[in-house]
Order: structure tokens, then C-alpha cells, then sequence
């Protein structure tokens, strides 16, 4: 795989042959410093991260120029200010990221219906019923490629495979600005060069067990019986990798797309010890997850709650519900009694709340009794307050005051459904 920071880009000619492909897989490049640097051009070149100020928030996104000296998503600020002193760092503006990523989804909807969102920044697109129309899968991702560009002013990277593995693995390959194309004839010589980290499913401890046993890259797997294999990641694992590896994956684009969970995080400018200051913490993020799952149509079953202390210790508790749910109140209500489980014997650095288990809104039978009726009528009156003039424009009056959070982005945005 590519190394991350650009340094191991692979990218096909322009006569790549692409018999045999469907599937583009497209990811923006750095989307959030992409869209930083296209707002302030004096950005570009330099090394970036979108992140936490003081050094205590988490690097949501680095430019690529920051990816040289090691730096990487999800790491502390402080550690990639340790890492290279001369960053920028600048602080993150969702909305602005959430404008230009339906503008990019829009451009995908106009070269086919099948398109599946996996996050903010990449899609799969199936361009199978698209070919009478604009071309070849290869002439179709250079010519969106292009449209990206033209439209938005950011660059993406597409990966051109006939399965939305291999599609995958090719563009995080040809990143950044690249188009990377397997043909289907070359997928097996292709797969077996990769290392089996770069299987779908293969995370650390998988990998570590499997090179523990020598298998190192995708041909030592293509080498391996399958008893081997299950032997070393269980039974279920052990076959979806010797598929994977031979090239079969028969996932298809699926454009109905199924959240798994709604959350938000936040680091502290300063460790909290104040149980009245984090009860009151958990009620604004409850009250941002609540607002998101109803902007989304979804409720959700279970509550997880997410502490780090100062020592970077991380522990989470969850509760599943007898009633699915939206509403602010009723999730920060289970975040604080989920708090109150913990021990407060040094200060937090960050906290999180997550709904998961989500269920769409629409469709359900509606309670003979509803016990937060009310809550439920306030959350409506602050969603139509908001969507009138603004989010900021209303909100708890126990949670006024100067902001305590160095990052506030969502664990996994995405972007509600158009209504």
C-alpha cells in the first residue's frame, strides 16, 4: 500500500486497459486541508493539519506536505507539532466541508444513479449502465476526475477495479490526484504483490497472526491452505480473506446506506475534573448526536458513552433502551447515569457520546404513550429555531459560557439525507 504521504503513488498510463472493471471507488485527497487550502491559498505547499488548537485537539485531516514528517489522522496535535514544529494548524469548519462534499456527490449522481457514500470524502460508484452513455469505466473516471476539479477546485483519487476491494485498495494506491485501473484479467497478479494488511478485514492482531506464521503478502495467502488460514483468524475470517485475496468480493453498490452510528467527541482546552462541568458536557454533545439522528430520519437503541483521562487511559460504557430515540434529554439523561459508573479519580481529557443500533423514523408504529412527548415538541421547536437562524442561535442555558472544547467535528460525519 501507499505509504500515506504521497511517496508511494501508483498510477495507470492513459492506455490502461480496464476490461472486466465496474466499480470506481473515489476519495477526495486531505479532503478537510484540501478544502482549508482552497480557502486560503497561501496554504498551499505547506505542512497542515486541520485539528484542536494548543496542541491538545486530535488531527482531523493533514495535508500531504505534513503527512512527510509523519504525521496522520487521529494522532494528538501535540504530538504532530512534535513531529513537525513549523505546522499550521487550523481549526475545523464542518459546515463548509459538509457544502462541498454534497457538491462532489451531486457530480457523482450525474454519471450514474449507484452510488454508495462511505463517508464525507469517498463513494463507490457502480458505472456498469453508464457505459452507452459516457464510456468506458477508465474514460469515465478520467472524465470525473476532471469534473471534480472544474467544479469544486479539489482533487480526488479513483481507484478503477470490477470489485469494490480491489477498486479500494487502488486508490488509496494512486493518492494523491491519481487514477489507478485494474483490469479484471490483472487482478489476481495485482492482489498478490499487496501485503495482507491491505485486505479488507486484516487489522492489526489479524495481521500480526498471520506474519507471525510468515504470511506476509497477498501470494503467501494464495500459497496458504485454508485450514491455515482459519487456524490462524478463526473460521469466518479465515475465508472471507483467502476470497478476498483470490479476488472475490460480491459486495455491490448499495445506494441504500444503513448508518451504524451517530457520535460526537470532544478534547478539552483543559482537563476536567468538575462533575457538574462534565454532566454538562455530555449534555451538549447529547443534545448535537440527538440533532444529527433526527436530521438523518434515525433513532437509536443503544447509548455508548466514551471517557479518556489525563493519563490517555480510554474506557466507554454503553445501555441498550426499551424505546429507540432521538431526543436530546432522554440520550444525555443515559450519557450522565453511564458517567456516574465511572470512577472520577483523575481528570477527563475528553469525552464522547454515541447513538448506535440506529432505526429509521419513518415507517415505525408510533407508542400508545410516549414519555418524552415533551421533550420530544422542545426538540422540534430548537430544530425549527435552528434551521431559521442558525445552530448557535439556541441552546441549553445550562451549557452557556466559553467554549471548553479544542475539537468538536463528528466521530463519523456524514451528511443527512436531502428532504
Amino acid at each position: 500500500m501507499g505509504r500515506g504521504d504521497g511517496s508511494g503513488r501508483v498510477v495507470s498510463p492513459d492506455d490502461a486497459d480496464d476490461s472486466g472493471t465496474r466499480i470506481l471507488h473515489v476519495d477526495m485527497d486531505a479532503f478537510y486541508a484540501s478544502v482549508e487550502v482552497l480557502d486560503d491559498p497561501s496554504l498551499r505547499g505547506k505542512p497542515l493539519i486541520v485539528g484542536g488548537v494548543e496542541g491538545r485537539g486530535v488531527v482531523a485531516s493533514a495535508s500531504y506536505e505534513a503527512r512527510r514528517f509523519g504525521v496522520r489522522a487521529a494522532m494528538s496535535v501535540g504530538q504532530a507539532l512534535r513531529l513537525c514544529p513549523s505546522v499550521i494548524v487550523v481549526v475545523p469548519h464542518f459546515e463548509r466541508y459538509a457544502a462541498l462534499s454534497r457538491q462532489v456527490m451531486d457530480i457523482f449522481h450525474e454519471i450514474t444513479p449507484l452510488v454508495e457514500p462511505l463517508s464525507i470524502d469517498e463513494a463507490f460508484l457502480d458505472v456498469s449502465g453508464a457505459r452507452r452513455l459516457w464510456g468506458s469505466p477508465g474514460t469515465i473516471a478520467v472524465m470525473l476526475r476532471r469534473r471534480v476539479r472544474e467544479q469544486t477546485g479539489l482533487t480526488c483519487s479513483v481507484g478503477v477495479a470490477s470489485t469494490k476491494h480491489v477498486a479500494k485498495i487502488a486508490s488509496t494506491l494512486s493518492k494523491p490526484d491519481g487514477l489507478l485501473i485494474v483490469s479484471h484479467a490483472d487482478t489476481q497478479a495485482f492482489l498478490a504483490a499487496r501485503p495482507v494488511r491491505a485486505l479488507w478485514g486484516v487489522g492489526p492482531k489479524a495481521a500480526e497472526a498471520l506474519e507471525g506464521r510468515g504470511i506476509r503478502l497477498v501470494a503467501d495467502v494464495l500459497a496458504s491452505p485454508r485450514h491455515v488460514l482459519e487456524r490462524a483468524l478463526g473460521a469466518a475470517t479465515g475465508e472471507r480473506v483467502w476470497q478476498l485475496a483470490h479476488g472475490i468480493d460480491p459486495r455491490e453498490v448499495d445506494t441504500v446506506h444503513v448508518e451504524k452510528s451517530v457520535g460526537h467527541e470532544e478534547t478539552f482546552l483543559e482537563d476536567v475534573s468538575d462533575a457538574i462541568v462534565l454532566r454538562s458536557e455530555l449534555r451538549r454533545l447529547s443534545d448535537r448526536v440527538a440533532a444529527r439522528l433526527r436530521d438523518g430520519q434515525w433513532e437509536a437503541q443503544t447509548i455508548a458513552l466514551k471517557l479518556r483521562y489525563a493519563d490517555f487511559t480510554t474506557v466507554s460504557r454503553s445501555v441498550t433502551l426499551p424505546e429507540a430515540t432521538n431526543v436530546g434529554q432522554r440520550i444525555g439523561d443515559v450519557a450522565i447515569e453511564l458517567l456516574a459508573q465511572l470512577p472520577l479519580d483523575q481528570p477527563v481529557r475528553l469525552v464522547g457520546v454515541r447513538g448506535e443500533r440506529l432505526r429509521s423514523t419513518s415507517g415505525g408504529m408510533l407508542a400508545l404513550w410516549d414519555d418524552d412527548a415533551e421533550w420530544r415538541a422542545v426538540d422540534e421547536a430548537l430544530d425549527g429555531a435552528r434551521a431559521r437562524f442558525g445552530k448557535a442561535a439556541v441552546t441549553r442555558a445550562s451549557i452557556l459560557g466559553a467554549r471548553r472544547d479544542v475539537n468538536a467535528l463528528p466521530t463519523n460525519p456524514r451528511l443527512p439525507p436531502e428532504h
